[in-house]
């Protein structure tokens, strides 16, 4: 089975458990007129507008590149979980404030039983629907299954703590435990719809993705050749599951342009067998100067005019930035 089909049968499945679970969790409230239900049941409505977004991105960003999107469309997948987050925060604010007016306003709750054993199973299955969009993102590299698994186990932790609060309802006879557990809930509804935000704004923003930065240079080290002077302004987006790579790399200035063109070659092809997803690397070739004999290990230089000192070991600190690093001479 093709990635994109697997992306879209895993999307699609959670729209259709989210339908099914807000379906049950308001027949939960009806039986209860329970606020943490409600509170519970009102999410599980984002659920549903989420899981569509998302599946109709995981559908945009496998679409090919086209003349009006040269890099693709893999950058849906970060405006998939800003909604997400958006209305994650839009439902914690207004859950918010629905649990301090039950907390000033204590009502009786309703068939208790009923509605915990229902709420136990709505996040027995978002804890397995969640756990299979994970795993499945984090494989396929798609922020828009990893968000929508997240937000499946957000859920079920607020289907437990509304059936905690349930519980301390029936043992106590209290219930200012019901509108607490609300308002618990929507506090950690807000700090999590802030955090998906966050992430994709940094995505749209070309953010660095430090992780894989590291993976590049790692690998560039691991593989470094003589005639790979020096490496720079590296830099690594990721657009959805695909990379794009580019950096500069100093060359000897007497190269021909078929040898640096091997060079840089081998520079790609090594990079993208290093990921699994699709990679696009430009890879821009400096010529030497003098200044850089004293890091060049080239054996038998014909041009040298220092004597070679040592290798300048690539890390993110200084392979990003946008300047050729040197030696001074003796």
């Amino acid at each position: 089975m093709s990635i994109t089909r697997t992306k879209n049968r895993l999307a699609l499945l959670s729209l259709v458990v989210s339908v099914g679970l807000v379906v049950i969790k308001f027949y939960a409230y009806y039986l209860t007129a329970s606020q943490a239900v409600l509170t519970d049941a009102l999410e599980s409505i984002i659920n549903v507008f989420t899981s569509g977004f998302a599946f109709y991105s995981i559908y945009l960003s496998s679409l090919p590149k086209d003349e009006n999107h040269p890099y693709g469309h893999g950058k849906i997948e970060y405006l998939s979980i800003g909604f997400e987050g958006a209305l994650i925060l839009i439902a914690g604010v207004y859950i918010f404030y629905s649990a301090i007016i039950a907390l000033l306003h204590p009502h009786t709750v309703g068939q208790l039983d009923v509605g915990m054993l229902l709420l136990g199973l709505t996040a027995l299955i978002n804890l397995g629907v969640g756990f299979v969009l994970l795993r499945a993102g984090r494989r396929l590299n798609s922020v828009a299954l990893v968000g929508d698994g997240q937000h499946l186990y957000l859920d079920a932790l607020s289907t437990l703590v509304s059936c905690v609060a349930l519980v301390l309802v029936r043992l106590t006879d209290n219930v200012l435990f019901d509108a607490g557990a609300a308002l618990v809930l929507g506090v950690f509804i807000v700090v999590n719809g802030f955090r998906m935000v966050r992430r994709s704004v940094s995505g749209l923003m070309d953010e660095s993705d430090v992780q894989t930065v590291e993976q590049v240079i790692a690998e560039l080290q691991r593989q470094r050749r003589p005639a790979w002077i020096d490496v720079h302004n590296l830099r690594v987006l990721r657009y959805g599951a695909n990379l794009h790579i580019d950096c500069h790399m100093q060359m000897p200035y007497y190269f021909s342009l078929e040898e640096t063109h091997n060079e840089l070659n081998a520079i790609e092809g090594l990079i993208k067998s290093r990921f699994d997803v699709e990679v696009e690397m430009f890879v821009h070739a400096d010529p030497c100067t003098f200044a850089a004999c004293s890091l060049c290990s080239v054996p038998d230089c014909p041009v040298r005019r220092h004597a070679f000192d040592h290798e300048v070991s690539w890390t993110v600190a200084n392979a990003v930035k946008n300047e050729r690093h040197h030696l001074p001479a003796s």
